[in-house]
């Protein structure tokens, strides 16, 4: 491969390059495998590095080993506040769970806001508590139990603004320092006022770093001069992301038409009705800027459907298409939504890493929903049959940002059907993400003549081509037929080691 000013000039064999490009300066990568730079459809980033670089919970296997580690960590940082991310009481003995007893006991006066693995949860001490004026009126309150909704909303608002500019700085740049050496060029920051806010934003916008950051702003608008107005005043992608019409099926907040399995009665939170998603629609549409939401359980999705419906009926397809409207996460949808979602031109933007979490008959899923509806989630398959554009992500700091683990996540996927090839998840971490972003000109995310010299060097193993194992292989294998080959992602398979990541010919890594 041939790069110049930046651009892949020329691919081929070696000997007509060399010949071709006598002066060029020569790289010999010993055999390491160069693909397509990867692209995260959903990250928070400054969440993200501080989990990176402070309290990570993520590995308690226990509400008494969390405890622990949090306790290490204050008497590490004597008198800080403490935000800490990760804790999943799913994984947990069954019973645990952490309460602001616990929290004061291990924290003291010292305000501590612990985030479960969602984002959609967290437990806080009572010092962080007190600081939230009329916390203990709003939805989500509990005195002992983690918060949600806007009781969470309101004590993650107080603990943000306990960061420090420079912690945020540093956190947000070990965040796309960690996207790069992952093989990640470009991410999708999933902003809002109720996430980052708006300091932490603007900041974003000021941070100069060679990973791309494509940004949206999750709050709603009734009119399209709004939409307008928002879009100007943000610098903002589209005005979607985690604009919530629900929470998650973890912390019993994603919207259900059924109860939860391990809640009876609970049918999760409804942050958005079908009315005001369809006024954000037709505001978005009409402005021809690209809306989006957050949504999990099949009742936001159906909410979601239903207002879409409404919003072709009024613009058109064509409109509708042309504006690159997209759902985040998408879990529970159905057939004849997909179809819909497919024929309308509607992006998903899922995470695989869900599935391999949580999925199977004895996931946390299953534990909530169970079996039977555990089994509908993450339908790759069926979306992808519908014609639904996919693109993949992490929705870090919930996931790792490790694009390999997605890929194979997603073509080894815990139902069966419902997996998708490892060409396709590919396709949909690299071409697929970047036309989620608004990156249409058909070579970005390829290595071709012309396309963006964005691309990583692996260290793997085998190579091979691929397909789920319950599906079937609509190409030819032989070697001859030149579909390109993709590293082996069986399960006892290492996944590739990124030797170096380039965008658009500049180093970023390695």
């Amino acid at each position: 491969m041939s790069v110049r000013d930046g651009v892949v000039a020329w691919l081929g064999d070696d000997a007509v390059g060399m010949a071709q490009f006598p002066d060029a300066d020569s790289i010999d990568l010993d055999g390491a495998f160069v693909a397509p730079a990867f692209v995260d459809s959903h990250v928070h980033l400054t969440a993200t590095g501080l989990q990176l670089t402070g309290l990570d919970l993520s590995a308690a296997t226990s509400r008494d080993q969390c405890l622990r580690v949090i306790a290490d960590h204050v008497d590490a940082n004597p008198g800080q506040p403490v935000w800490g991310h990760g804790w999943d009481d799913s994984a947990w003995p069954p019973g645990q769970m952490l309460t602001t007893a616990d929290i004061d006991a291990v924290a003291g006066r010292i305000p501590a806001y612990l985030s479960r693995v969602d984002v959609h949860s967290a437990v806080a001490s009572t010092a962080l508590r007190d600081r939230a004026s009329g916390l203990s009126a709003v939805a989500g309150f509990d005195p002992q139990r983690p918060l949600s909704a806007q009781a969470h909303h309101l004590v993650r608002a107080e603990a943000r603004r306990l960061l420090t500019a420079r912690q945020r700085d540093h956190a947000r740049r070990a965040a796309l320092d960690a996207a790069a050496a992952a093989g990640i060029v470009a991410v999708h920051e999933c902003a809002g006022p109720q996430i980052g806010g708006a300091e932490d934003w603007n900041e974003l916008h000021g941070t100069d770093h060679g990973v791309d950051v494509v940004g949206y702003w999750g709050e709603a608008v009734s009119t399209a001069d709004q939409a307008r107005a928002l879009i100007e005043a943000t610098g903002a992608r589209g005005l979607a992301g985690d604009l919530f019409v629900d929470g998650a099926l973890g912390s019993h907040t994603a919207w259900l038409s059924e109860p939860y399995a391990d809640a009876p009665g609970c049918i999760g939170n409804c942050y958005l009705d079908t009315d005001s998603i369809a006024s954000h629609l037709f505001a978005c549409t009409e402005a021809g800027v690209a809306a989006g939401f957050h949504v999990i359980g099949d009742g936001a999705v159906t909410a979601v459907v239903d207002a879409l419906e409404r919003t072709v009926e009024r613009f058109g397809v064509p409109a509708v298409a042309r504006c690159g409207h997209r759902l985040e996460h998408l879990e529970m949808v159905s057939a004849q939504q997909a179809a819909k979602l497919g024929a309308w031109g509607i992006t998903a933007s899922m995470q695989p890493g869900f599935d391999a979490i949580w999925g199977g008959d004895d996931g946390m899923y299953a534990g909530r929903l169970g079996a039977h509806r555990a089994a509908t989630l993450n339908p790759l398959a069926l979306l992808a049959s519908a014609g639904v554009r996919l693109a993949f992500g992490s929705d870090a700091p919930v996931t790792a940002m490790d694009p390999w683990s997605w890929v194979r996540a997603a073509s080894l996927h815990r139902t069966p059907g419902s997996a998708i090839s490892v060409r396709a998840a590919f396709a949909a971490a690299t071409r697929g993400a970047w036309r989620a972003g608004g990156v249409r000109d058909g070579v970005t995310g390829t290595l071709v003549p012309g396309a963006p010299a964005s691309y990583a060097v692996w260290d793997t193993a085998e190579l091979d081509v691929s397909a789920p194992a319950d599906n079937v292989a609509r190409w030819s294998t032989d070697p001859r037929s030149r579909v390109p080959v993709l590293p082996n992602l069986d399960p006892d398979s290492p996944l590739p080691h990124c030797r170096q990541t380039v965008h658009r010919g500049v180093v970023l890594h390695g």
